[in-house]
């Protein structure tokens, strides 16, 4: 509960502190660009991207695979898309970062080697080893 409490309290500092110094530099209405600019580029970003891990996410499901870090990316993918819409140039940096390709993988990887996500998808990928397609259907008799 506190660290939501500091997050809350700082980042909102952090950005106010941040847009002053910028503002202070290139002035008012050139940084409103720079914020405005960044939001526009973020939401093409994270469109691009996001279509393209629907696809993949498709193309495994196609071929009856789990699609674990595709679905973390699509979070990572909502998360950088909230923060690219918020005005400020620190959640802009970490909204980015999170659209960088090879970070955010090995951030996933990281989370999901860790242990905190455990269970339910090691058992869907054992229960498919060990059986095939089942398929579920009704039948009605026409002759009887």
């Amino acid at each position: 509960m506190k660290f939501l409490f500091l997050l809350f309290l700082v980042v909102p500092l952090a950005e106010i502190y941040l847009l002053i110094q910028v503002g202070g530099v290139i002035g008012a209405w050139p940084t409103i660009a720079l914020v405005v600019g960044t939001a526009l580029l973020g939401a093409v970003l994270v469109r691009s991207q996001g279509f393209s891990t629907i696809a993949r996410v498709r193309e495994q499901l196609d071929r009856g695979e789990l699609p674990a870090l595709e679905i973390f990316e699509g979070l990572f993918l909502l998360v950088a898309g909230a923060l690219l819409l918020t005005p400020g140039f620190f959640t802009d940096a970490i909204g980015f970062a999170c659209l960088t390709p090879s970070l955010r993988q090995a951030l996933i990887r990281r989370f999901l080697s860790s242990g905190m996500v455990t269970g339910q998808a090691e058992e869907i990928h054992q229960a498919k080893g060990r059986q095939g397609r089942i398929i579920d259907g009704e039948y009605r008799d026409i002759d009887g």
